[in-house]
């Protein structure tokens, strides 16, 4: 028994644009979100508009996040003025509602950068090693990374007078 793996074609990107719930409807959805957050944003007052995302839209129905129960409230009382504002927009004349959810947004935590040190003695080591070489790209590395050491400390070398 064998088995036949089938062979897919690469497709081109215009072909992956137009399909029917492919990537092209995606990329409009979000363009469309992002021009609504943009201009809510705009409208409100600055302490409201930092808590306020745009989650989708579907059917009529815009969904509007916030990160707390307080900021909800307050975009509960301001539906009707929000809808006059988005129905502004083109493109967004067929909102009917919205649907108004908390969720705790965390933001992205950058990965703190790990940096090594080499010592003096390391470098001096690695500078001993490149003078016994010939001129080569090895002797280039090794000069290289020994002049990312720490430099010596001022206080250190001198002498009391």
């Amino acid at each position: 028994m064998s088995i036949k793996a089938k062979r897919l074609r690469a497709q081109p990107v215009s072909r992956l644009l137009e399909q029917p719930g492919g990537l092209g409807d995606v990329m409009r959805m979000a363009t469309l979100i992002e021009r609504a957050q943009t201009h809510l944003r705009r409208q409100l007052p600055p302490d409201v508009a930092e808590h306020l995302y745009v989650g989708g839209y579907r059917d009529g129905v815009l969904t509007l996040i916030t990160d707390r129960a307080a900021w909800l409230t307050w975009l509960r009382y301001e539906q009707p003025r929000l809808l006059k504002l988005l129905h502004q927009l083109p493109g967004f004349e067929a909102i009917i509602k919205f649907s108004l959810k908390v969720r705790p947004i965390r933001p992205v935590k950058a990965v703190p950068r790990h940096t090594r040190r080499l010592s003096a003695a390391g470098a001096e080591a690695l500078s001993h090693c490149a003078e016994n070489l010939d001129d080569s790209p090895l002797k280039r590395s090794l000069n290289r990374l020994a002049s990312h050491a720490d430099a010596p400390s001022e206080s250190a070398d001198e002498t009391p007078t």
